[in-house]
């Protein structure tokens, strides 16, 4: 109960850190992002569009200004004209006045040729200087001069055209304020629409930041748990074949492997313990008949030597082969091209000194790439577990083909029930409880089979091909 109530309370560990909101840090970096690309572009795009609007309103209306001032001077160059016909009561004036006033923001004044204004202009009146009063009395006709004047706050462009003659001019007025006015209010709806597409842009991208590091979040706090905690039973998000899918399915992946990791090492714990026990106990019961050796029989005596040499021969090989399983370190070894057949001649060269026994080498030319050491070390182990159970007049056969090597020993065999099993870590067969060993040989040899790409095979031999068992494992070519 205690087991189930702490794995609850780490599943709901885990579901707070996976709804926990987004790290403000991470959401304002895509938010300020996207506001900061979007204020750029809606400057740019502001400041170009604002420069073409302004030089194409101011284009346009100085060429309404010129227009009008070119009708008037062609006007008055073509035909004497006097002032009385720019009066408003002058059928004529009004038709010229039309034409010269047909944009809207264009201002007439009259001036007699004495320089005194008798028609009014806008603004009412136009100031009149010493050098329109000089063209108002000039002879020449369509002469003129224009001058920016600041009038009641606002800027005007002013020109004045002699009638000629002595009769008088006529003076053009444009407000140039009124560009500057629309092209402020254009400016103000250009930087009010900058700001709104740089607030919707951050909104955009604090919404969208929410949307693609929900899943990073999640795996963010997977990884947070188990570093806490060192519990590898979290939910981790796998969905979607983008980068945070991909890292999501190599995170679950690796805390799978570190699950079977910890778990195999627990195993392994146990395992050995169980095994070192045997030997120990052994070990300590003749240890505490040490003391009484001198009060044995000889034969006792030379019994309980022998089995203490045993027990401590047992212990070392056990001990030596926990190491190296639990090391690993075989796969620190780097792989290169391997010649199986001549490393069998080694194996089997070294199998005879140390057994005594004859061990027949059957190979065939089989190149191959490989780590020398671990393959040698499958080899030894297979042909060492061949030798505990062949008869001392009963060859042992070192089979090397290409892709595949095995050891055919002339024992009793193998009971099919522990055909599967002989290749598990320190699994003794009903046959083998009795012989010397660690139960680690063969789970050594299925190691360097599956880390090389093979699998590992058992099977009993008939009569016909002089019994026994065959005991090998397969290489990919």
């Amino acid at each position: 109960m205690k087991e189930r109530g702490a794995a609850r309370s780490a599943l709901g560990r885990a579901a707070r850190l996976a709804r926990r909101p987004l790290p403000a840090g991470l959401r304002v970096r895509f938010a300020l992002a996207f506001a900061g690309v979007a204020a750029m572009v809606a400057v740019l795009v502001g400041v170009l569009g604002y420069d073409s609007a302004a030089t194409l309103i101011r284009h346009d209306r100085a060429s309404d200004f010129s227009q009008s001032l070119d009708t008037l001077v062609t006007a008055v160059q073509q035909s004497p004209l006097y002032t009385t016909d720019f009066l408003p009561s002058n059928s004529g004036h009004d038709r010229l006045e039309d034409q010269l006033t047909q944009s809207g923001d264009i201002g007439i004044q009259v001036i007699d040729g004495k320089g005194k204004v008798i028609e009014k202009g806008a603004p009412d009146p136009l100031p009149v200087e010493a050098a329109d009063i000089k063209l108002a009395k000039g002879s020449v006709a369509g002469k003129n001069r224009s001058a920016a004047q600041n009038i009641g706050g606002d800027r005007y462009t002013v020109v004045t055209v002699s009638l000629g003659g002595g009769r008088g001019a006529v003076q053009l007025s444009q407000l140039l304020s009124s560009t500057d006015d629309l092209l402020d209010l254009l400016l103000e709806r250009v930087a009010l629409v900058a700001t709104a597409v740089v607030i919707a842009a951050g909104a955009a991208g604090w919404w969208l930041a929410g949307r693609i590091t929900r899943r990073l979040v999640r795996l963010t706090g997977a990884a947070e748990h188990v570093a806490s905690t060192g519990q590898l039973d979290v939910d981790v998000p796998r969905r979607g074949s983008d980068e945070i899918g991909r890292l999501g399915r190599a995170f679950d992946d690796m805390l799978g492997r570190l699950a079977r990791s910890k778990d195999d090492q627990r195993r392994l714990v146990q395992d050995a313990g169980h095994e070192l026990r045997t030997p120990l106990t052994s070990l300590r019961t003749n240890i505490a008949a040490l003391p009484r050796l001198d009060r044995l029989p000889p034969e006792s005596r030379e019994a309980l030597l022998d089995d203490l040499a045993t027990e401590t021969r047992e212990l070392s090989v056990l001990v030596n082969e926990l190491v190296e399983l639990a090391a690993d370190r075989r796969e620190a070894e780097e792989p290169t091209e391997v010649e199986l057949d001549v490393l069998a001649d080694r194996v089997a060269d070294l199998a005879r000194r140390r057994t005594g026994r004859e061990i027949v080498v059957d190979s065939a030319p089989a190149p191959g790439t490989g780590r020398p050491g671990a393959l040698q070390r499958a080899m030894t182990n297979l042909v060492e577990n061949a030798a505990k159970f062949t008869p001392d007049q009963s060859e042992i056969t070192l089979r090397v083909r290409p892709g595949q090597i095995s050891v055919l020993d002339g024992g009793p065999g193998i009971d099919e029930t522990d055909l599967d099993r002989i290749f598990d870590r320190f699994y003794r067969a009903t046959k083998a409880r009795s012989l010397p060993g660690s139960g680690l040989g063969l789970s050594i040899v299925r190691e360097v089979a599956e880390s090389h790409g093979g699998k590992v095979f058992a099977r009993n031999r008939s009569e016909a091909e002089g019994g026994g068992a065959e005991i090998g494992f397969t290489l990919p070519m």
